[in-house]
């Protein structure tokens, strides 16, 4: 069964940097897009970086730009999401999404991170 996972997440300092890792189980020229979303008690998910696989063109979202950025190791199906200064804000549980071609899309289990003052 194609699965994604997530690695990386813990607690980690105000102004501190931190990286997660998604690998996509599954054949990476299936991939339309990965990319990450967060999750915060009682907020909706959001948008934090989407990258389409055939050409790298990445979206961020507002709250994350200028400080997040993404890469990829393309045929490995693996995305990864490089956290800089670090706010309480951005504590919340990450997840990482595979939109698969031609439809369809598969979630991760997510990871838990804790910025800390």
């Amino acid at each position: 069964q194609v699965r994604v996972a997530e690695s990386g997440g813990g607690v980690v300092q105000v102004g501190g940097a931190h990286t997660l890792s998604c690998v996509f189980s599954g054949r990476f020229f299936d991939i339309y897009a990965m990319g990450w979303y967060r999750q915060s008690p009682g907020k909706e998910r959001e948008l934090v970086a989407v990258m389409n696989w055939s050409n790298a063109l990445t979206v961020y979202g507002d709250s994350v730009q200028g400080r997040f950025g993404v890469s990829r190791e393309a045929a490995e199906g693996t995305l990864f999401l490089r956290m800089n200064r670090l706010e309480v804000e951005d504590t919340a549980v990450y997840y990482c999404h595979v939109e698969l071609k031609p439809r369809g899309g598969i979630w991760g289990q997510g990871t838990q991170v804790t910025v800390s003052s």
